[in-house]
């Protein structure tokens, strides 16, 4: 405030005094900006405590005498500083002197030494070159060469203790073999030659070694169960690149397989177990179908167990298992003819029908487990498995043959009830028992059906003719009766089993038959009893004569009213005129259908009676008292 009234106070002043512009340009000059001066006068403030005149007045010499003090101590300062850095260029200046000693002792020294340097790194760039064609050498020999260590194993070590060391360096020459084929590309075909020459001198050996190796193993491998060892499985793999080796080394290990398999054959039979359990097969001679079942069931147990030994020494591609099914082939043909033997001893000596049928079924079911298994078509087994199976099944037909035409030629008389006879009885059994082993048979849909429709034909149509023929010297009634009590039996036995619907049709067609003959003897029976047959057959004739039914013998008016007294008295009763035979039929829906047939058949003929007397050409004089009731009232009552 004091600075802006000064400043108004002398603004008169003339700008052209140098103390006035001067003055001018201390009081412009803005102190809040120019921290340094800010700075310089805090610092004047601390020189002095009071603001007084002689203070102010000797302000310039104190500056002065303090700037002074300042300037001395930094020049003390830096005499030590001059006196540190003198001593600093003494040392630089000795270090200096010996710089160029060292180095002109070294240009004398390089002078001297010039060739030495030239030689030695002439040879350093030598030392290099014999270095890399050092690496060069070794690694060609570690890839061209086997080691001394794969030389003894191809040669002088013991492949079953030491195979892994074996088949790898027999990997080894396979691969240096391959590898050479890169030489003969380049130009080393000498070397890649002669290398090549060497291992294949060195594999012949190896895969000789090998080959007796494996041929002396395969030929014990004779137990019942032997163990694989892992170098039999690797040599197998080994002798693919040699498939002269490999089928005699398979060829060597199927013989061995069927000797035993034969042995293993002839123990089963007669010793059974190595404790006695299982039992020897044999003691269940006496059993066809058990001792031909368990015979079968030790040659399906055995082929999957020599399956599994062969797939464990071969792998598992296509071509073994091509390979596993002729070995297989080969290894069970041994046991054919012992097998074909006992089977047919018991084929042909077996006299049971049934039997018969189920010991073809039995070989068929395991001729097609065993045909599976070995897959090849001339497989000897399967074929040995088959041709009994025909044995089987063409004693079987001959002996069901003879069993049919026995039937025929012991005719049975039938019994009281009209019951089937106890032969019709049993060979329907026999035919049950058939077919229900013959539903369990593991056969095509076709040869099924040709075989079910051949055994019914077997036995049904002879049953029949048979039934016919015992039946032929009864009265009419009691030969339907019994020809419908057998077929009925028949009908129920085949109505079970599938492919029988053709013979149902034609048994039934034949039942209706002598069901139609069973119901015209009821209803003869009936008019007879009744009065109403006369009348009924006068009525017949004299339809179209022209002459009046009342004026017939016995068709008058009071005749036909004593008829119609009868017909009441049954109408009555219907049972009571029921023929006796009606009881014996088997089946009570044919009993009920014939007997509403037959009551149907006398309904419809008391209709025509009824008719013919209400007809006025016949001149009866009271229809309604000769016929008393109509029609619909006789159907009620007896329907």
């Amino acid at each position: 405030r004091e600075l802006s009234l000064f400043r108004s106070r002398h603004m008169a002043v003339d700008d052209t005094n140098p103390l006035a512009r001067k003055l001018n340009k201390v009081l412009d000059t803005s102190l809040d900006s120019n921290k340094e001066m800010l700075e310089a006068l805090k610092t004047l403030s601390s020189f002095f405590a009071k603001n007084t005149l002689r203070n102010r007045r000797s302000l310039r010499s104190d500056v002065e005498k303090r700037s002074l003090v300042i300037c001395e101590q930094f020049a003390n300062c830096f005499a030590e500083v001059k006196q540190e850095l003198d001593y600093l260029k003494n040392d630089v200046v000795a270090m200096n002197k010996c710089c160029m000693s060292m180095t002109a002792r070294l240009k004398a020294a390089k002078e001297h030494t010039v060739d030495l340097l030239v030689q030695t790194t002439k040879l350093q760039a030598e030392s290099q070159q014999m270095e890399m064609q050092t690496e060069v050498v070794d690694a060609f020999l570690n890839q061209f060469q086997l080691k001394p260590n794969e030389l003894v194993s191809l040669r002088e070590s013991e492949i079953g203790h030491s195979h892994k060391d074996f088949f790898s360096s027999l990997l080894r020459v396979k691969q240096i073999h391959l590898d050479c084929r890169v030489l003969l590309r380049n130009n080393q075909q000498r070397a890649g030659l002669e290398i090549m020459e060497s291992m294949a001198l060195h594999q012949e050996a190896a895969y000789e070694r090998l080959y007796r190796w494996t041929q002396h193993i395969c030929h014990s491998l004779t137990a019942d169960s032997p163990h694989v060892a892992p170098a039999l499985c690797q040599a197998m793999k080994a002798f693919r690149e040699r498939p002269v080796l490999l089928k005699c080394s398979l060829d060597e290990l199927a013989t061995a397989r069927r000797t035993a398999v034969v042995r293993m054959f002839i123990d089963a039979l007669t010793r059974g177990g190595p404790t006695g359990t299982p039992r020897p097969i044999e003691v269940h001679s006496h059993d066809p179908l058990r001792y031909i079942g368990d015979m079968l069931a030790w040659l399906h147990q055995t082929i999957a167990s020599e399956r599994e030994l062969l797939q464990s020494i071969l792998s598992h591609d296509l071509e073994d298992d091509l390979s596993v099914k002729a070995l297989l082939c080969h290894i069970t043909e041994g046991v054919c003819r012992p097998f074909k033997v006992r089977v047919e001893q018991v084929i042909v000596s077996e006299q049971a029908v049934a039997t018969l049928y189920k010991l073809a079924n039995l070989l068929h079911f395991y001729w097609n487990m065993i045909r599976g298994m070995l897959g090849e078509e001339g497989a000897a087994l399967p074929l040995t498995v088959e041709e009994l199976q025909q044995v089987g099944m063409k004693l079987f037909f001959n002996s069901l043959s003879c069993y049919a035409s026995a039937l025929l030629d012991t005719i049975e008389l039938p019994p009281a009830d009209l019951s089937p006879a106890s032969s019709t009885v049993i060979a329907l059994s026999l035919l049950k028992e058939i077919f229900q082993s013959h539903d369990g048979s593991v056969v095509p849909i076709d040869k099924k059906k040709e075989n079910f429709t051949r055994i019914v034909s077997t036995v049904i149509d002879p049953l029949v003719q048979a039934s016919t023929m015992a039946a032929a010297g009864l009265p009419a009634a009691d030969m339907a009766v019994y020809m419908v009590n057998c077929i009925y039996d028949m009908q129920n036995t085949l109505a079970l089993y599938e492919f029988t619907d053709h013979r149902l049709e034609m048994l039934t067609a034949q039942s209706e038959v002598h069901l139609d003959t069973l119901v015209h003897e009821q209803v003869s029976y009936i008019l007879s009893k009744s009065g109403l047959g006369i009348a009924h057959m006068v009525i017949q004739e004299k339809r179209h004569s022209g002459v009046p039914l009342s004026h017939a013998e016995g068709m008058d008016g009071e005749s036909l009213r004593g008829a119609m007294v009868k017909f009441d008295s049954f109408l009555s009763v219907p049972d009571s005129l029921m023929l006796p035979q009606y009881r014996y039929l088997l089946s009570t829906r044919l009993r009920d259908r014939a007997y509403k047939q037959a009551m149907k058949m006398v309904c419809g003929t008391y209709k025509d009676i009824f008719d013919a007397v209400h007809d006025p050409c016949n001149l009866y004089n009271d229809p309604e008292w000769v016929v008393q009731k109509t029609p619909d009232q006789v159907m009620v009552l007896l329907l």
